[in-house]
């Protein structure tokens, strides 16, 4: 059973599956693999249930996260069209702007709301949220202006698009809300548990990765705090400590507000949506890997939640990093029977992206002659 999340920059996770799968091929003559594409609710989440569960990609043209700019996105349906699965990074994603152009006092998720409204209209009936890789630090507002909330200050006017808008939010009118919400399962999914505001919250933890200077905040602190007051005085619901309400800059805390959401652990979610217990246990060996492991593996990042399932059916798990970090001891009394780094020599990281796949295919091909010897 071949389970990899994506090696990042290098190789997505259906690409390190076969990849593993040809080594194991070479060195394990007449093995059987079954691959399950795997992700933690961020990147690659959409292609993993999309490959998974036999569904299909929808591409379309929404807002980018600057407000000013068309991006084309895609998000997933699944489930016979019931199910869509969307990325936040697609539409709202740091990967979509410059440097120099991220400005977390006026990004936006508006595009996210697109693609969300866009599987409504679609006949979702479920939808599923990866929290990871945004932009935007708005609390999720824009998902809901594009939804046809209406954010107003006390003037009644509405607000402009952004989290630093919110410091000025008066009152939420949700009256002209998409009434198809309330109908909606909606489940997030991500490992962040960090509440929406505080030092721990998605502005101070989250926001200076996305350009915010220490000014920049305090003041989407205080906006994030506002929104919060807001929204437990309009819609009755409290949400500002919630854990995971920080998520992809506070969507986590927009989403429980203004919809049916459960958050869920992104790898879990993902095991569970495509049956990995069910084939586990038919399964003599489990593989899994990402980029990197390290001690921060065991911390709800992938390999760690397959290794778990394998773990609990009593199979051997291997685990394939591209790189090692410190403290992979730590995660043998975790489900790991061993763990490899796939750098055979020194090199620069562009040259060993460059060898990602022939790296991890003969890492693999490896692993699979010491557990072919084995058996003779």
């Amino acid at each position: 059973m071949i389970a990899a999340d994506s090696f990042k920059e290098c190789l997505t996770a259906p690409e390190a599956c076969q990849a593993m799968a040809e080594g194991i091929k070479k060195g394990f003559p007449g093995a059987e693999t079954v691959l399950a594409p795997m992700a933690d609710g961020g990147e690659g989440t959409v292609e993993a249930l999309v490959a998974a569960k036999d569904g299909r990609i929808v591409k379309d043209t929404v807002m980018g996260p600057s407000g000013h700019q068309e991006v084309e996105a895609i998000f997933g349906l699944v489930d016979n069209d019931q199910t869509a699965v969307i990325e936040t990074a697609e539409a709202s994603g740091i990967a979509l702007l410059a440097k120099e152009e991220r400005k977390p006092l006026t990004t936006t998720s508006y595009g996210t709301g697109q693609q969300i409204k866009q599987a409504l209209d679609l006949g979702a009936k479920r939808i599923i949220i990866g929290l990871g890789g945004s932009v935007t630090n708005d609390g999720g507002a824009g998902i809901f202006q594009a939804l046809g909330a209406r954010f107003l200050d006390e003037n009644g006017e509405e607000l402009p698009l952004g989290g630093g808008a919110l410091a000025r939010l008066a009152k939420i009118d949700i009256g002209t809300l998409d009434s198809r919400l309330k109908d909606v399962q909606v489940i997030a999914a991500s490992d962040v548990t960090n509440p929406l505001t505080g030092e721990n919250g998605a502005s101070a933890v989250f926001g200076p990765q996305k350009r915010a200077s220490e000014t920049d905040v305090e003041k989407l602190d205080k906006a994030l705090h506002n929104f919060a007051n807001v929204i437990k005085q309009d819609l009755g619901k409290d949400v500002e400590h919630l854990p995971g309400a920080g998520a992809a800059g506070g969507i986590g805390a927009g989403l429980m507000a203004f919809s049916n959401c459960e958050l869920k652990n992104g790898a879990e979610l993902v095991i569970d949506e495509i049956g990995l217990k069910d084939q586990v246990a038919d399964a003599d060996y489990v593989i899994t890997g990402e980029g990197k492991i390290d001690f921060q593996t065991k911390f709800g990042k992938t390999p760690f939640a397959v290794a778990q399932v394998a773990q609990a059916a009593g199979k051997p798990t291997f685990a394939i990093g591209g790189s090692l970090g410190d403290g992979i001891d730590s995660l043998y009394d975790a489900g790991f029977t061993a763990i490899f780094g796939t750098i055979s020599q020194p090199g620069d990281l562009k040259e060993v992206l460059a060898h990602g796949k022939e790296n991890v295919e003969r890492t693999s091909e490896n692993l699979a002659r010491v557990l072919y010897a084995g058996l003779q």
